[in-house]
């Protein structure tokens, strides 16, 4: 089997050698057909003869003829079709000159469109039945005469079967590159979209936790000289949110990680019941928190639930940074119907417009991660001054579809 593959693309890559064989096979089937006698009686006669010398040599040309029947198919067929006619004309008896004639036309079929194929069938057909019948030695009705047209047609009708089967066969290949390309592509638009999802969660980490080693910092350099023992909780605190910034930034880059690299912390992601934990923060930081909840025994999607922490996350650090050192906050959590509210309330100066005025990215990335869940978020100053931040995100996202756009 090794040895036939081997064959095989040694045909495909010399393709001249190949014809040069195949027409060196059909002259042996020629000269082999040359040998029978079909007119020694009413039976066939196997008896050994010796061809005329014009037969050996339209034999020899029609063979000839088909080394170069890839490269100039028609003429070819032309050359073939000549000494087919010419030993209708003149055998007797006839030498199968026809079969160099069926070859090319079977090339002819194969690489070329079906019209062209229909009418070089035809005209093949018609010229060399029509010589052997008319203007040859046998009767018109003879066998032979009806042979040449049974196997012209054949060669015609075998070669748009091969070329039909290669069209197939390139389209299918065509599908499969195509498809491979689609996945490809959808790969690479999920790996954009993971990176832009870690890109927000470093965002929201770093804001929060360096607004807070800010604050801090603040503090402790303010009353350093005086209150020694406030500074110290005050960098306290700042070691502590430089170290959960660290360990959520180790968390998060961990999912760049390769298969084959060490291993990494993987804590898991942060939600809503961490909701105290990060109110604290913000309360250690000097920023009056008070949190509402109404969502008891809401068990939320992680999506849906790490949505729900960041956005408060983010909404109380856009608190701490613009709305004053004497804002007050206020989270709400609640359950209503098959979604989650979320309101975060300020009674800020009119400074807590900052973040949209600013160009910031806190507003947008909150607002691309609701939208990602097919939520809604809605922010804005609040009548009398402060800001207000409010979501809605679905308990149990939906599956997006064709209908939804991108």
């Amino acid at each position: 089997m090794t040895t036939l593959a081997r064959a095989r693309r040694q045909l495909k890559a010399h393709p001249l050698a190949a014809d040069a064989a195949l027409a060196a096979g059909v002259l042996l089937c020629m000269l082999a057909g040359s040998f029978v006698d079909p007119h020694s009686g009413h039976t066939v006669s196997w008896r050994i003869r010796t061809p005329d010398p014009l037969s050996l040599l339209l034999m020899t040309l029609g063979a000839v003829a088909l080394v170069f029947r890839r490269r100039a198919p028609m003429a070819v067929l032309a050359v073939t079709g000549t000494v087919s006619v010419a030993e209708s004309v003149t055998g007797d008896p006839r030498a199968p000159v026809a079969m160099s004639a069926v070859v090319a036309l079977f090339t002819v079929a194969a690489t070329t469109d079906r019209p062209t194929t229909v009418r070089a069938a035809l005209l093949t057909m018609t010229v060399l039945t029509g010589a052997a019948m008319l203007a040859g030695p046998l009767p018109w009705y003879a066998q032979e005469n009806l042979g040449i047209l049974a196997w012209t047609g054949i060669g015609a009708t075998a070669g748009d079967a091969v070329r039909s089967r290669r069209a197939v066969v390139q389209a299918i290949r065509e599908r499969a590159e195509r498809a491979e390309r689609t996945r490809e592509e959808e790969a690479r638009r999920r790996v954009a979209e993971e990176r832009l999802r870690i890109a927000r969660d470093l965002h929201d980490v770093v804001a929060h936790h360096i607004a807070l080693v800010n604050v801090q910092a603040g503090v402790a350099a303010h009353v350093m000289d005086k209150r020694p023992d406030q500074a110290k909780e005050a960098l306290a605190h700042v070691r502590e949110a430089s170290r959960s910034a660290l360990n959520e930034l180790r968390a998060t880059v961990g999912l760049l990680r390769q298969s084959g690299d060490p291993e990494a912390p993987t804590e898991p992601a942060p939600g809503l019941d961490r909701l105290d934990e990060l109110a604290g923060t913000f309360r250690s930081a000097g920023l009056q928190v008070e949190v509402a909840r109404g969502d008891a025994g809401t068990r939320l999607p992680a999506a849906v639930d790490l949505a729900a922490y960041r956005v408060v996350q983010e909404a109380l650090t856009n608190v701490q940074k613009h709305a004053g050192p004497e804002a007050k906050a206020e989270v709400s959590v609640v359950r209503v119907g098959p979604s989650l509210e979320i309101t975060v309330l300020d009674n800020g100066s009119g400074d807590t417009l900052g973040p949209q005025e600013g160009g910031g990215h806190g507003l947008l990335g909150m607002r691309e991660r609701v939208t990602a869940l097919r939520g809604t978020l809605t922010t804005g100053p609040r009548y009398g001054g402060g800001f207000r931040v409010h979501a809605i995100l679905p308990v149990k996202p939906r599956t997006p579809d064709a209908k939804d756009p991108v």
